[in-house]
C-alpha cells in the first residue's frame, strides 16, 4: 500500500491550481504497477530518483515551453485520490483509487499485468480454467481494462487542474478510448503518443477504436511505418498526424571522460567494449541474436581483448543467466538491475566504443539516442523507429542491419571495432544527430505547436503569450 506520510514524497492536499497552462498525461496500463513492478522499481524510487525515459522527457521539454503536466494513474495501493510530486521533473503525480469493481475482476487474476503480455493469454492471466467459469473470466478479461481507470475522479482531477489538454499514451489500449470519450464530454483535446504499445487482443478495443482512432485531436508518432500503419487501418486524416521523435536531455546524456569511466568498470584503455542497456525481454529486445552474434565476433577474432557489456533486467533474466552460462565467450559483463542513476549510466556508455541494438520491435527507442548523445556510434537492426533515427545511414551515425540475422549483425559490429576511424567518424554524426534532431528544446517546442495551437488566427498560443 502506498502511504502518503512517506519523507520522501510530498502529498499536494492543498494544492494551488496553477496558472500555467497544464496537460494531463495518462499513461499505458490498468494501473501503475503493471509496469514499474515487474522492473522493480518501488513508488518512493519513482517520485524521488527516476529520470530519463520518453515520459519524464516529454515532461522537461514542455517545461522549457512553459507547460505543467500532471501524470495521471490508477493504483491498487491507494484508497482515496493522492497527489505526490516527481522530484526530478517537478511534475504532480496523481494516483486513483482502482475502482471497486475492478478489484473484484483483479482478485480472480493470477497475474494481472498486462506489461508482462498476460492479457494476451487467459492461461496466463486465470490459470486453468474450464466450462461456465472459463467463459464468465473471458468476458472479465476484455472488461477489466476499461473499468480500471475510475471515471469520476478522473474527470475531478482534469477539472481541478484545469487541464488545457490529455495526452495518452499509445491509442490501441482501453485508457484511450476512455480518454477521448472523456474528452468529448468535456469538450477538451485528447492527443495521443505511440510508444510501441498495442493491445488488439481486446474486443471491445476493436469495437471502439475506429471511432475514437477518428474522434482523436492529434497523432505523436515518431516512425514512418508507424505513421502508414495508422493511416491503412484507421483511414486517419494525415493532418492529424505529426511525426515527432521522443527527446533526450543531451545535457545530461554527453559523454564523460573515457578514461574515467572505463576505471569504474574495471575495463582496459586498449580493450573494444560493446555496450547495450535496456530490458531485459528476449523476444522484443532480440537479446539472443546479440549474443550469438557475439560468439561469432569472438571466434572470428581469437586472442583480441573484446568485451561486451550488458545493462537492465525484466522478465528474462533467468534466461539471460541460464545463456550467459552455456556460452563460449566469457567476456560479457551483466549488470543484472534497473538503473535509474543517469549518471551512471552516462558512466556505462561513455565505456563503450560501439553500442548495439539488436531489438525485433519498438515503438520509438530511446536507448540508442541516449547512446548517440554520447558519442557512440550505434549497430541497430531495422526495426520500428531505427530508419526514422538513422535516416542518413552511416550519416546519422548508425548501421542498420535486418532484424533476426545474425550474421548481419555480427558483420556490422566487427566493422565497427575493426576500424578506429569509421567509430570515431560515426561517433561525431550520431552526436550531431541527437543535438539537431532529438533534443528537448527541439521537440519542446513540436509538442507546444501541437498540443496547443493557434486560436485560429494564426499565431501560436507561445506567440501570444510573448506579445501580452
Amino acid at each position: 500500500m502506498i502511504t502518503t506520510d512517506s519523507h520522501t514524497s510530498q502529498l499536494l492536499e492543498t494544492q494551488s491550481i496553477a496558472t500555467e497552462t497544464t496537460i494531463a498525461l495518462v499513461p499505458w496500463g490498468d494501473t501503475w504497477e503493471d509496469w514499474f513492478d515487474s522492473v522493480g522499481v518501488s513508488f518512493e524510487t519513482f517520485c524521488t530518483e527516476l529520470t530519463g525515459g520518453w515520459k519524464n522527457n516529454y515532461i522537461d521539454a514542455l517545461s522549457l515551453v512553459g507547460v505543467k503536466v500532471v501524470m495521471i494513474y490508477a493504483s491498487a495501493r491507494v484508497t482515496e485520490p493522492s497527489r505526490f510530486i516527481h522530484q526530478p521533473t517537478g511534475a504532480t503525480i496523481c494516483l486513483l483509487p482502482i475502482s471497486k469493481v475492478y478489484a473484484a475482476m483483479r482478485r480472480r487474476m493470477i497475474h494481472p499485468h498486462p506489461s508482462l503480455g498476460y492479457y494476451e493469454s487467459f492461461e496466463k492471466l486465470f490459470g486453468d480454467v474450464r466450462g461456465v467459469n472459463r467463459r464468465f473470466l473471458s468476458l472479465i478479461k476484455h472488461i477489466a481494462p476499461y473499468v480500471a481507470m475510475p471515471i469520476d475522479l478522473l474527470l475531478k482531477e482534469l477539472k481541478h487542474h484545469e487541464c488545457s489538454a490529455i495526452l495518452c499514451q499509445d491509442y490501441e489500449q482501453s485508457h484511450f478510448d476512455i480518454c477521448v470519450l472523456l474528452g468529448k464530454f468535456l469538450r477538451l483535446p485528447v492527443y495521443t503518443t505511440f510508444q510501441g504499445g498495442k493491445c488488439d487482443y481486446n474486443q471491445i478495443g476493436r469495437w471502439l477504436r475506429p471511432f475514437t482512432m477518428r474522434a482523436c485531436n492529434g497523432f505523436l508518432i515518431g516512425t514512418q511505418t508507424e505513421i502508414s500503419r495508422v493511416q491503412d487501418r484507421y483511414r486517419v486524416k494525415s493532418e492529424r498526424i505529426n511525426q515527432l521523435f521522443n527527446p533526450v536531455n543531451i545535457n545530461r546524456a554527453q559523454a564523460i571522460d573515457r578514461c574515467e569511466a572505463r576505471t569504474t568498470f574495471n575495463i582496459a584503455e586498449t580493450t573494444k567494449t560493446v555496450v547495450w542497456h535496456g530490458r531485459v525481454d528476449f523476444a522484443q529486445k532480440g537479446l539472443d541474436i546479440l549474443l550469438a552474434a557475439w560468439e561469432q565476433l569472438c571466434s572470428e577474432r581469437p586472442g583480441q581483448d573484446l568485451r561486451l557489456m550488458l545493462m537492465g533486467t525484466g522478465t528474462d533474466a533467468n534466461r539471460l543467466q541460464q545463456l550467459l552460462a552455456c556460452l563460449t565467450a566469457k567476456n560479457i559483463f551483466w549488470i543484472n538491475e534497473f538503473i535509474n542513476d543517469r549518471s551512471y549510466i552516462q558512466r556505462f556508455l561513455s565505456a563503450g566504443d560501439v553500442y548495439a541494438f539488436p531489438s525485433r520491435y519498438e515503438g520509438f527507442p530511446v536507448a540508442p539516442i541516449e547512446a548517440m548523445a554520447c558519442g557512440l556510434p550505434v549497430v541497430a537492426t531495422n526495426a520500428d523507429g531505427i530508419p526514422d533515427i538513422f535516416c542518413g545511414g552511416e550519416t546519422s551515425g548508425g548501421i542498420v542491419v535486418p532484424i533476426d540475422d545474425t550474421e548481419a549483425f555480427s558483420k556490422a559490429l566487427g566493422q565497427m571495432i575493426d576500424n578506429q576511424s569509421l567509430r570515431l567518424k560515426l561517433g561525431k554524426n550520431a552526436r550531431q544527430r541527437v543535438e539537431t534532431a532529438f533534443s528537448l528544446d527541439a521537440v519542446g517546442q513540436q509538442l507546444y505547436e501541437i498540443l496547443l495551437p493557434s486560436n485560429g488566427d494564426g499565431k501560436g498560443r507561445k506567440q501570444e503569450a510573448q506579445n501580452a
